[in-house]
This record gives structure tokens, C-alpha cells and sequence, in this order.
């Protein structure tokens, strides 16, 4: 059932201790208990690898060749790797990203068996809340496109009444509802360093079900059963910024490639590729899309910083603010657009010279951080390993021991704790303005898109050093002590604070300071 959505106070102070650090925008508890500088910590040992697995990553260790346990961009790449094996990375992104398509031939039919299954559809629909419209859609075509929904949840019986009469199911998101997608989806954030999604289509023999049309996102089609067969046709415009309408078979050209996927294979499409697919009358079709870069473009980057750059020069650059010709109108606009006039020439050229000066006022880091605020927001939650877990606020810290009736496991920092971020997509550190910093973290998002509204933090000016050197030592972990913080309880409640909201991960589990009854 769909978790009510988070109502969250915007900077509201956290009670930590005396000396605030940081605020935040949600209801925040207080720092961990015992958290202090007193005392020698022990560390557990590392708790083995779990059955946590997607196929993906599960022939990588805990620690590297070198005994370096490897952060969560190398995963990613690792992940994009086996994703479009056996093409290599630097040839896919020299040759086909954002460029042509790219169909992988493997014959190899158990290559993605473990990404998703009908089964798997099933026990979602069987065991949770699917709703009809947010989380499938039934649909049909036929020489036009047909939404069949109902209102409500979805019930199997239902469901495959659809399918029984000739209708494609989509699960919209499936890695709201299935851990490995959660799991692969999150990983290959770090490799996109952009929010990553999925859907899953599943087509009856002899149909179709959705119109010809093109998609605002880099696709990748894994093929997990059956067959499908595609015809893929020339974009008018390459590279859009949106989705199409539904297209009819008239407004096709000779298709650029016409395939066949089955089980094992991969098609890549560039945003934009016009496509469609039909199913044979021998076999079914499943397959899940993988998708990235929505709004993902140097438009989007300069929707930011163009008006910012223009705020910018307006305020310290005099020539910005000097008034307009008195006769500008009288010489341009639509009208007057061929003419060559002396004052329309002179006009253009200032224009042209504002235009060039705008970029020496560009605040492109700014706008940068901008669209990595975006990403805390759009990005899901790092699917945690059990190691992991042993290791972040998810696993260690205070549990509660019925036998005893009481708490136990009251855990601590100490200076020489090593420590590093939880993924390198965890968080970013944003200037909004002069007076104000925030820690913006992905953590605490839920698997569903924008469940819960923008998380951040507030932090003081002295501590943002502290963060900053957090993030760029990652995948390295470091010593609580090292953090560039003047005051040193200062840096063990920035490590606590962190720690509490799942950004942080310790290097080993640690241990009591307390003994426990």
C-alpha cells in the first residue's frame, strides 16, 4: 500500500545539543545516544555479504585487488558494463549515445532472466496495492491507440482477462514494487548521475500494444521472454526534450532497422527514436526499458543559468541597465525585420554585445549545483547490501532487546571512526544564497517518484568545509577527526547528524561504549 505522503516543516531547527549545526526540513530526532568523544571504540567485524544480489553485481567482493572496498561509481559502471556486454563502454558512448541505435544479438536467454519476470509481475499485483493508471496501464492498438483502465486496484483475475482478450499490461515504476529493478535502477544512477527509471511491458501473442511514437529519455529494451518484433524509423527531430503524440503508420518512413528481440537481448534507442512493436502470433512478450537523461540537456542547464546570469549582470554591470534607443521600436519587431537601417544595425550589435558579456556573469557553478539539487529530489534511494546496512543507521545503533525489555547497542563516534558517503549520489552542498547552505540528500526518498518532498539540511558556513571534503574524498573513507571543522565536537555532531539521516556509512559496524544489560 502507497506509504501517506510525508508532511515536512520547512527549517525547522534540530534539537542536537547546545550550538546548533545544521537545521532541517523534516521532523528530526535527536543526535545518537552515548554520540561523544569519550572512550576507545571497537569495531565489529564486517558482517559477510548477504542474499541481496542482482545479477549485475553479484560476482564483486566486498574489498578490490588492492583491499579497497570500491564506492558506488565504480559499481555503476560496472553495472552499465554487463547492461550492454559485450560492447564496450568508450565505443558506446563514441558511437551510438545519443547518436544511433544499438541492437544486441546474444543468444544467450538467461542474460536478464534475474532483472524481472511474469511471476514477478504477479506476486506484485497478488501482494501489494497496484492501482490502475499510477502504477498500469492496459492498453491496445490496433490503428489506434486505447487506454482500457478501470478504476482502483488491480486484481489478477482481472488482469489477465485483459490480456486473455488481446490487451498489453505496463507497470508503470516497477521498482516501487520489485527489489532487484529498485536495486539495478539505483545503481546505474551513479553511472548516469541522473535519475534512472523502468517500466515493464508485457504483450500477448499477435498484438500490439501501443502506437508508433517516440521518447523524451535514452532507452534501453532488455528482453526477459518471448518475442517482440521492432521496426525502428528516423526521428524528424533528433533529440527532444518531450514525448510524442501517438503517430499513425502515415507519418512513418522506411524503417532504419527491423528486428527481432528475444530473451537475452538488448536494443538501445537514442532519445527521439521513433519505434513500435508487435508481437508474433507464436509467442508472448516481456520486456523492461531502462531509462535516463529526461531533461537532462544543456537547454535544461541554461534554463537555469541564463536568467541568473542575466540577475547578475543587471545588478553590478552598469550597461545592463542603460535605458533602451528612443526609437528602437520604430526600427525593429516583425515588421521592420527587413529592414537595414542604420539604427536597427547598431541595435543588433549591442544586443550582440550584452549577449557576450552575459557569460562572464555566468554562475554556472551555481546553476550546476541547481541541477544536482534536482537530482536529491528525482533520485531514488540507494538499495543497500546487508554489509552495508550492518554499517549505516539502517543496521547499526540502538535496537531494542525484548528479552531484557530495554535498549541496547548504545553506539558512538569516536575521532579516529572512519566514515564516507553511503553513494556518491547521497547528497550535494548548495549555496542558495549569501547567508544560507544546504545539504540537499536523496537518502530518504522513497522508491515512488516525489513521494515525499525536497530533504535538506542546514548548515552553518563553518561546517560546509567539513561536507565538502566528505564529498570530494569519496569512495575513500576518512577519520572523523580529518574533517577541515575547527572544533572537534563540532565534527562528531556533523558525522552523527549525517549518520542519522542513512548518508553516512562507517567502515566497520561499530561496537558498544556501553555494557549493556
Amino acid at each position: 500500500m502507497k506509504p501517506e505522503k510525508s508532511k515536512r516543516k520547512s527549517g525547522k531547527k534540530r534539537p542536537i545539543t547546545d550550538g546548533v549545526i545544521m537545521k532541517s526540513n523534516g521532523d528530526a530526532s535527536a543526535g545518537t545516544s552515548g554520540s561523544g568523544m569519550n572512550g576507545s571504540a571497537k569495531k565489529k567485524r564486517r558482517e559477510k555479504r548477504g542474499s541481496e544480489e542482482i545479477p549485475v553485481l553479484e560476482d564483486c567482493d566486498d574489498l578490490d585487488s588492492d583491499g579497497v572496498e570500491p564506492g558506488s561509481i565504480e559499481m555503476a559502471d560496472n553495472a552499465m558494463e554487463w547492461m550492454i556486454n559485450p560492447t564496450p563502454l568508450q565505443e558506446f558512448y563514441s558511437t551510438y549515445f545519443e547518436k544511433k541505435p544499438l541492437h544486441i544479438k546474444r543468444s544467450q536467454a538467461t542474460y536478464y532472466k534475474d532483472v524481472f519476470s511474469t511471476k514477478a509481475l504477479e506476486k506484485a499485483v497478488r501482494e501489494q496495492r497496484v492501482l490502475y493508471g499510477k502504477h498500469m496501464d492496459i492498453t491496445s492498438y490496433d490503428g489506434k491507440r486505447e487506454t482500457h483502465n478501470p478504476e482502483g486496484r488491480v486484481y489478477p483475475p482481472v488482469m489477465w482477462d485483459y490480456y486473455n482478450n488481446g490487451s498489453s499490461i505496463r507497470m508503470i515504476n516497477p521498482q516501487y514494487f520489485n527489489q532487484t529493478v529498485w536495486k539495478l535502477c539505483s545503481t546505474l544512477q551513479d553511472h548516469f548521475q541522473c535519475m534512472v527509471g523502468a517500466n515493464v511491458y508485457l504483450t500477448p501473442p499477435g498484438t500490439q500494444g501501443f502506437a508508433p511514437h517516440w521518447d523524451d529519455v535514452e532507452v534501453f529494451m532488455l528482453q526477459l521472454e518471448g518475442k517482440k518484433h521492432w521496426r525502428l524509423y528516423e526521428p524528424a527531430d533528433k533529440l527532444p526534450r518531450f514525448s510524442s503524440h501517438n503517430m499513425s503508420q502515415e507519418d512513418l518512413g522506411t524503417p532504419i532497422l527491423e528486428t527481432d528481440l528475444e530473451p537475452g537481448d538488448l536494443l538501445y534507442l537514442p532519445r527521439g527514436t521513433i519505434h513500435q512493436g508487435n508481437c508474433l502470433e507464436s509467442d508472448h512478450s516481456l520486456h523492461i526499458t531502462i531509462s535516463a537523461y529526461q531533461l537532462n540537456s544543456w537547454t535544461d542547464l541554461l534554463e537555469k543559468l541564463l536568467p541568473a546570469a542575466l540577475a547578475v549582470a543587471s545588478s553590478t554591470d552598469k550597461e545592463f541597465r542603460e535605458g533602451l534607443p528612443r526609437d528602437y521600436l520604430q526600427h525593429l519587431g516583425a515588421v521592420n525585420s527587413e529592414n537595414q537601417s542604420e539604427e536597427r544595425t547598431s541595435f543588433l550589435k549591442k544586443v550582440e554585445k550584452l549577449m557576450g558579456k552575459l557569460f562572464k556573469h555566468a554562475p554556472v557553478d551555481g546553476c550546476v549545483d541547481q541541477m544536482g539539487k534536482k537530482l536529491m529530489y528525482d533520485a531514488l534511494p540507494p538499495c543497500l547490501e546487508l554489509h552495508e546496512k550492518a554499517r549505516t543507521v539502517h543496521g547499526d545503533g540502538e535496537k531494542w532487546n525484548s528479552k531484557n525489555k530495554c535498549v541496547v547497542n548504545r553506539v558512538e563516534f569516536d575521532p579516529d571512526t572512519r566514515v564516507r558517503l553511503i553513494r556518491s549520489t547521497a547528497l550535494r552542498l548548495v549555496q542558495e544564497d549569501e547567508e544560507v547552505i544546504k545539504v540537499y540528500f536523496s537518502t530518504e526518498n522513497t522508491r515512488e517518484y516525489h513521494e515525499v518532498e525536497e530533504q535538506w539540511l542546514e548548515v552553518d558556513a563553518d561546517i560546509a568545509p567539513g561536507i565538502d571534503f566528505l564529498i570530494n574524498s569519496y569512495p575513500e573513507y576518512i577519520k572523523v577527526e580529518e574533517l577541515p571543522i575547527e572544533d572537534l565536537e563540532a565534527r562528531m555532531r556533523v558525522v552523527s547528524d549525517l549518520w542519522e539521516k542513512g548518508i553516512l556509512m562507517t567502515e566497520e559496524p561499530l561496537e558498544s561504549h556501553y555494557d549493556d544489560p
